[in-house]
């Protein structure tokens, strides 16, 4: 029995730190720009382009395509696309 007392509390603090772990990486997403989202994810799947390779309208576009398919949230996709189109002329 108390084994069972000691795995559980094991088990119980595990879940604890991975639920507080979860917020603070949460929050850290939150707080970042467009900037560092646009080279943190873009990068993943395939070289940046410039900002000025595209117009605002086809950034537009391509960040519509780009929230779908990397998963974006849609906070992301309006910092990464403004931040793009800042640099746009």
């Amino acid at each position: 029995m108390k084994k069972i007392i000691i795995i559980l509390t094991i088990i119980i603090g595990i879940v604890i730190v991975s639920v507080m772990m979860n917020g603070c990486a949460s929050a850290k997403l939150v707080d970042k720009v467009g900037a560092e989202l646009w080279s943190e994810n873009c990068v993943r799947c395939h070289s940046i382009p410039a900002p000025n390779a595209f117009t605002r309208e086809q950034w537009e576009t391509i960040s519509m395509h780009m929230h779908v398919r990397a998963g974006l949230t849609d906070d992301e996709t309006k910092k990464i696309t403004e931040f793009i189109q800042s640099a746009t002329n």
